[in-house]
């Protein structure tokens, strides 16, 4: 049978399909540019930052409209670089390790880089080798969040929450004295003087640090933390089961408060729970400031008076920094520490303090 005149033996274009990709300097050449121009650009080079900026959105339109994706290959083998990070996190969970993320995902993905997550879930082993892993798949730097810092690696490492003095880690912190005061001034302003807390696990980077702060500021404000009204968080549930334990058992002491000043948003959740099932309104007869500020506490009933941790800035400030030593290189010198300011946020899960009334029978169950 014969061939039907015009007939292709190559591949037919489909209706629809995207163009072929091109080269950079295909895109250049369109343009009117250098390839250097556009690799500053398209790699989120800082010293793009020289270039108009009508410059650059003629480069990102091209490149969108010519389907070009930069070689991640050839651009990791010349500049000796993988473009990935390793992040190091306790679990993969809603609230504070889910904020600090978003400021880092944010940051990294504006500059070109990729990330691998760990989830170390406090086991000792796994702190151990994970950063070794990663090393492994030539990450080209590291970030943990609320995790120990206890090797001294041959790379760049960045804490959020980091309190351990470790060569070459950077520590992200909050100013946990000045957090200390907010909530404390505020509360004896509204006329509590029985004061409980709820500290965190013992594992938490945080806990100690904001432990010593408490009692710290407490005591200059002649409102002393009696040994009796403190609990702590047990576990490793992200649930605000813990928090609801913990108030449970500072009930159970027949200790009279009037107010709880909570490790984070997650456990003073929990925590009212707990109050309002003993028969305690919520501020009306106690009040709860609860720490973080995640993003359903404005939501909760009643909304959550917290400190708030600029949680989403501390994860753009560790991505930040860790990309600025990278390009440095390792042999540069580095910033050791760098300290965040709290905020207080005031809600309706405050009130000013009711004289203490007895502990109605329900609890103690």
């Amino acid at each position: 049978m014969p061939r039907k005149k015009g007939g292709s033996t190559g591949a037919k274009k489909i209706a629809g399909s995207s163009p072929p990709p091109v080269s950079l300097k295909q895109l250049a050449a369109h343009l009117g540019l250098s390839p250097s121009t556009l690799s500053l650009v398209l790699n989120a080079s800082p010293v793009a930052d020289t270039i108009p900026q009508e410059t650059k959105d003629r480069i990102f339109a091209a490149a969108k409209g010519f389907n070009y994706r930069p070689n991640y290959l050839a651009r990791s083998l010349r500049l000796q670089r993988s473009h990935t990070i390793g992040v190091l996190v306790p679990e993969v969970s809603g609230g504070y390790t889910a904020e600090v993320m978003n400021g880092i995902e944010e940051h990294l993905l504006q500059k070109g880089y990729f990330y691998i997550v760990a989830c170390h879930r406090h086991k000792a082993e796994l702190l151990e080798d994970y950063p070794q892993l990663f090393m492994a798949r030539r990450v080209d730097g590291i970030i943990g969040i609320d995790t120990p810092s206890c090797q001294s690696l041959d790379l760049p490492v960045v804490s959020v929450s980091g309190h351990q003095d470790v060569k070459g880690v950077t520590n992200i912190i909050l100013d946990h004295k000045k957090s200390a005061r907010l909530a404390l001034e505020y509360l004896i302003q509204l006329g509590h003087r029985q004061i409980a807390v709820i500290k965190g696990q013992v594992f938490s980077s945080d806990t100690q640090v904001r432990w010593d702060a408490i009692k710290e500021v407490a005591r200059k404000l002649k409102a002393p933390i009696d040994a009796k009204l403190v609990s702590q968080l047990e576990g490793d549930s992200p649930s605000p089961e813990i928090g609801y334990v913990a108030a449970k058992k500072l009930l159970q002491t027949g200790k009279p408060f009037t107010a709880l000043f909570a490790f984070n948003d997650i456990s003073a959740i929990g925590a009212i729970r707990a109050f309002q099932e003993a028969g305690f309104g919520v501020p009306e007869d106690l009040s709860v400031i609860g720490f973080d500020d995640i993003a359903s506490a404005a939501f909760h009933n009643p909304p959550l008076t917290t400190i708030r941790q600029p949680l989403r800035e501390m994860g753009k400030l560790a991505a930040k920094a860790l990309l600025e030593r990278i390009e440095k290189g390792s042999s540069a010198p580095y910033t050791e520490l760098i300290t965040t300011a709290p905020e207080l946020i005031i809600r309706q899960s405050t009130a000013v303090a009711r004289p203490v009334i007895a502990r109605r029978k329900t609890a103690v169950k």
